[in-house]
């Protein structure tokens, strides 16, 4: 039987819902499963002059995240201290800049 699955590495975004699944009918047809609801994105805004994102305390940076301070600042963005709702436990987070080269290195960084 031939593997029909994505050779494609899966999306590390929040906004992505989880993966569709597939059940077996009795003829060996694949029938699909109900789709999960995936959760809004949040409202957008503006970055400031320099290209940080613009936050406030307290806010979701995403439904699992919680912006508790800023731990520091520097040339690529910031780090948040942020609340992770899902773990129950604090986590750091850098937030790149919007410029197109900062976003760049951090991909490369990331692999």
């Amino acid at each position: 039987m031939e593997d029909v699955r994505s050779r494609k590495r899966p999306r590390l975004a929040w906004d992505v819902g989880p993966p569709k699944t597939e059940a077996v009918t009795g003829e060996g047809a694949p029938a699909a499963a109900p789709a999960a609801a995936r959760p809004p994105s949040p409202p957008w805004r503006a970055d400031d002059r320099e290209g940080h994102y613009v936050y406030d305390l307290g806010e979701n940076l995403t439904p699992r995240y919680k912006i508790l301070s800023k731990m520091g600042e520097g040339t690529f963005g910031r780090v948040l201290e942020c609340w992770d709702r899902e773990k129950h436990e604090h986590v750091a987070i850098k937030v790149v800049r919007s410029i197109r080269k900062y976003r760049y290195a951090a991909m490369i960084e990331i692999d």
